[in-house]
């Protein structure tokens, strides 16, 4: 302490504690390199306080709009994985190589891209040139609009991935046809007339009654 001349382990009981000042918060270079009309979004907020973020354009971004090159560590091992990201890998070498991105000071701002669950919310398709991994708009963005990506076609089969979206389980699967095998009519014990099914019989019976 300064004003007391003395070395103390801790704080000073006379004069207090010292006044601690925090260097400025630096974003990471993923953040950084965030082009000017793109902004990031918190679409979420789970436990520990991790954020899932979203890519979202300020301005309209026109069709054939290209991106990159991705960038990330080339592993033989995936050691980041997030569901609602692309799983991506290159040819280098002669050796095939995931882009992982353990954290945000090793890659760029394509790793917070979240995938495309069907063809209409799809903005971006992810392909390989050269060694390296690109996005590219495959429609004209709208302001407000999230990107997401999915695999073109050849890299979707290096990636051993489906080119084409599953749909959700809302759709209605059709069904195969079903041989109906024939049924013994239900009949009235009041007219004798027929029905197919019991619940017509049954409805049928509640004329009866009313006359009754």
């Amino acid at each position: 302490c300064e004003d007391c001349g003395k070395s103390l382990i801790g704080e000073c009981k006379l004069h207090g504690p010292l006044i601690r000042a925090k260097d400025r918060v630096i974003p990471s270079r993923a953040r950084l390199t965030l082009p000017h009309y793109l902004t990031l979004r918190v679409l979420e907020l789970r436990a520990g306080n991790q954020q899932i973020l979203g890519v979202f354009a300020k301005k309209v971004i026109q069709k054939r709009t290209q991106f990159g090159p991705y960038v990330g560590q080339l592993s033989t091992k995936l050691t980041c994985y997030d569901e609602s990201r692309l799983v991506l890998q290159v040819l280098k070498d002669g050796g095939k190589y995931f882009l992982d991105t353990p954290n945000e000071d090793c890659g760029n701002w394509m790793m917070f891209v979240r995938l495309a669950r069907s063809q209409e919310e799809q903005t971006l398709v992810a392909y390989q040139h050269c060694g390296e991994v690109y996005f590219t708009t495959v429609k004209p963005i709208e302001p407000h609009t999230e990107l997401k990506v999915w695999y073109a076609a050849d890299y979707a089969k290096f990636m051993e991935a489906s080119a084409v979206f599953i749909k959700e389980e809302s759709d209605v699967c059709p069904l195969p046809p079903v041989t109906k095998e024939p049924v013994d009519p239900w009949i009235c014990s009041s007219c004798r007339s027929t029905f197919a099914t019991f619940a017509l019989l049954e409805s049928h019976q509640c004329i009866h009654k009313d006359r009754v």
